[in-house]
């Protein structure tokens, strides 16, 4: 059995390729998405054998997201488009396949044949992967946005998940630390935060070694003794 997830924003295509999937004996459309944000989310939460997943999204498009994923949790990838050009560049970037739009179902049928046949692509490096992200997804109550980076004063760990806190507003992303540490700006100064170094007002010396950031709006960030010199090389401090 085969478990699929599709995002695309356009419900009228998300309907014509479940109602072919649903006419697949061995395969389960686990849900669907309509933006990239909520895929991110989805593809964590389900842990889907494949994505169906539209290239052209508004605001973070299918590529973008992909880059995003974790290695652990990246499925195959069928991205979906109605632009021969983009499917030619999702083909090439080693994507399980790609669909064109409208889809043709002997065209998806040998797609999931080659689904079925057990080979996956390695984890590889995706459009936009080693470029560093400007806006971080995230979740808030009741509403998704993409907060900027210039905004955020700092991100952590916490029960609830990874907190993405700005100087206005604050969320909580999908994206892990590991990923933020490589994709960003923001620099480790303990195990369970990254901070934007544009955004401390000043560090404040504790007498155990470490130390403590005080962000322009005031709020308290911990610097680990492990960290606390990379912090001061960092901002050319003695």
């Amino acid at each position: 059995m085969l478990t699929a997830l599709i995002i695309d924003d356009e419900a009228p295509s998300r309907e014509e390729l479940k109602a072919l999937l649903a006419a697949t004996p061995d395969v389960e459309v686990l849900g669907e998405c309509a933006n990239a944000i909520e895929g991110l989310s989805a593809i964590h939460r389900l842990r889907p054998d494949v994505v169906f997943l539209d290239i052209q999204m508004p605001r973070l498009s299918g590529l973008e997201m992909v880059s995003m994923i974790d290695a652990s949790a990246l499925p195959q990838i069928v991205f979906v488009t109605a632009y021969d050009e983009h499917a030619l560049q999702a083909f090439e970037e080693h994507a399980a396949d790609y669909l064109l739009k409208p889809i043709d179902p002997q065209r998806l049928a040998r797609t999931l044949d080659w689904l079925r046949s057990g080979v996956r692509h390695s984890p590889r490096a995706f459009p936009g992967s080693t470029e560093k992200l400007r806006q971080i997804p995230c979740f808030g109550r009741n509403r998704i946005f993409l907060l900027a980076l210039d905004e955020v004063e700092f991100v952590h760990t916490d029960i609830a998940g990874v907190q993405v806190v700005g100087d206005k507003r604050q969320g909580t992303t999908e994206l892990s630390l590991k990923i933020l540490q490589e994709r960003t700006s923001l620099i480790r100064c303990h195990r369970q935060f990254l901070v934007n170094l544009d955004q401390i007002a000043e560090i404040e010396l504790l007498d155990n070694g470490a130390a403590e950031i005080i962000t322009r709006s005031g709020r308290r960030v911990p610097v680990s003794r492990r960290h606390l010199r990379e912090m001061k090389d960092r901002l050319l401090i003695a």
